[in-house]
């Protein structure tokens, strides 16, 4: 049984329970120095039709599942038997129709436009879109879509206020950093004052948003500069959301050719913390939520709403920089391997026995090779 619908690359973290729906193919813009998702990919705006016939087929396929469930006797309900009964049935059905599966599994509830950024649509296309989301999915209350900042500086309030009222919930936007020499060089094309125009306007039509800040994309030359302009542009917006999203030079992006070449010198774990620190410190005036809910930050604990739980962030920073040398180490080593989430992890006495052997290992031969290793293990993460 094959209902193939089209799905891009990536999504939000957040967005990891929403069920994709592929409006635009890969990004229009597309040179930014980090980014290695979209290389050698063509940017392209599908059909209205197109998508609406995903949509349909979305729903025919979400059909299909709740009669799979009435079968195996479980009432139409989408629960772990069901789920496991499609996934163990691999070759009889396609990606789409399990990540259908899985969506309903996980309440059916949210759905995410791709690709890089989708808003860039004509907005009454989007519009019809989003209509025709809410109509095959009237329980669907959640609907978002990633957007550039250049791109939100060209749409008027009144336009995202019509995609706010067709259904739109919430704009992802990769601010990366609010500082223009940096914006530059690692050719985002868009400035510092672009992002708080483009962001002020989603905000104003009563969207929520997300802004991504990318500790470490300042490197050596440009970390304290980079955390405290950063700061600034993230004041002036005074988003929903400001998520923090740690640097990592991937092979075949122009940063890691910038690197190896010398005109780029990326920083190590603890100064992208310290970088974290003095951005936090920074914020002044605004009521965002700080999030740190990807595996490359060393610090996912990092999650408060401002201004109330600023002291209580940068506490946590300071707890991690008292720590003993060697503990450090080790949480790191924890957190990359998977097996650390937060600093009280550490009392785990079981694993921090095993993990302390391990750095223990490194330090007989050569504690170097551990920094080398664990960039490794982050080279695989997106």
């Amino acid at each position: 049984m094959r209902l193939s619908f089209e799905q891009g690359p990536i999504r939000p973290p957040s967005e990891a329970k929403s069920l994709l729906i592929r409006a635009t193919r890969n990004c229009p813009w597309n040179k930014c120095a980090f980014c290695h998702t979209y290389n050698d990919t063509r940017f392209q705006i599908r059909s209205v039709q197109d998508v609406k016939k995903d949509i349909q087929k979305a729903k025919d396929t979400a059909q299909q599942v709740r009669e799979i469930s009435w079968k195996l006797g479980q009432g139409g309900r989408v629960n772990e038997y069901v789920v496991n009964y499609i996934y163990q049935n691999d070759g009889f059905y396609d990606d789409g129709f399990k990540s259908i599966a899985a969506w309903l599994y996980f309440g059916g509830e949210s759905v995410f436009l791709q690709d890089a950024d989708t808003i860039i649509m004509k907005t009454s296309d989007l519009v019809e879109i989003i209509s025709f989301i809410k109509k095959q999915f009237p329980e669907v209350y959640r609907i978002t879509s990633y957007c550039r900042s250049k791109t939100a500086s060209h749409k008027s309030v009144e336009e995202f206020r019509e995609l706010r009222d067709a259904g739109l919930s919430r704009i992802h936007i990769g601010m990366e950093s609010g500082y223009d020499p940096v914006l530059k060089f690692i050719k985002k094309g868009v400035t510092a004052a672009e992002h708080i125009r483009g962001g002020r306007r989603i905000v104003e039509s009563g969207i929520s948003l997300s802004e991504y800040v990318m500790p470490g994309l300042g490197g050596e030359k440009w970390s304290k500069e980079h955390a405290e302009e950063t700061a600034k542009v993230i004041n002036r917006i005074n988003p929903d959301y400001v998520r923090l999203r740690s640097l990592q030079v991937r092979r075949n992006t122009g940063l890691y050719k910038m690197r190896e070449e010398g005109r780029f010198t990326p920083l190590g774990d603890e100064d992208v913390v310290r970088e974290i620190r003095w951005f936090i410190e920074n914020l002044e005036g605004i009521e965002s939520r700080v999030v740190s809910d990807h595996i490359l930050n060393l610090l996912e604990e990092l999650e408060g709403k401002l201004p109330e739980d600023k002291e209580k962030l940068l506490v946590i920073i300071d707890r991690y920089f008292e720590l003993p040398d060697d503990d450090r180490t080790i949480y790191r080593l924890g957190r990359r391997r998977g097996f650390y989430r937060s600093l009280d992890d550490l009392s785990d006495t079981k694993v921090y026995n095993m993990l302390k052997s391990i750095v223990d290992d490194y330090k007989s031969k050569d504690i170097g090779k551990l920094d080398r290793d664990l960039d490794r293990v982050m080279h695989h993460y997106i």
